[in-house]
């Protein structure tokens, strides 16, 4: 049994039992609780639960709520640039410097093998993505 200290204005406790999320209501129930717990302290058991059932959320909602990802090798790229909030300038150790990154990123430039090995090692983009055939650009 753990006992969520109320935010600051509230003056009960809330007592819950952290469990897996299995059920439609787990999840909102959990969704709730978060929500009481989102100012809590780093370090506090508060945070610990709030962390505890962060966890669990992200699992329910990957199993429950797939994001599919893009098939096509330029949107995943984006889409990973995006998730993990990187600019293209930091994908230079791996795709070339400046201009070379525009053109990868703009369809341009092919990706080469071991540009796609280091996508898939650096950002974990899936191979299977990576490798699949797309159109160059016009110039």
């Amino acid at each position: 049994m753990i006992k969520l200290m109320p935010r600051p204005f509230e003056r009960e406790i809330i007592t819950m039992n952290i469990k897996p999320i299995k059920t439609e209501a787990d999840y909102q129930a959990a969704l709730k609780a978060v929500e009481n717990l989102f100012e809590a302290p780093a370090n506090s058991p508060e945070g610990d639960d709030l962390e505890v059932l962060t966890t669990l959320i992200e699992a329910y909602e990957e199993q429950h709520y797939p994001i599919p990802l893009p098939n096509h090798p330029l949107a995943a790229i984006q889409y990973y640039l995006d998730r993990d909030g990187l600019t293209p300038q930091e994908l230079e150790p791996w795709l070339g410097k400046g201009q070379e990154v525009n053109e990868v990123l703009n369809g341009k430039r092919p990706l080469t093998l071991d540009m796609i090995r280091q996508l898939h090692q650096h950002l974990r983009i899936p191979a299977e993505i990576l490798i699949q055939p797309y159109s160059l650009a016009v110039a």
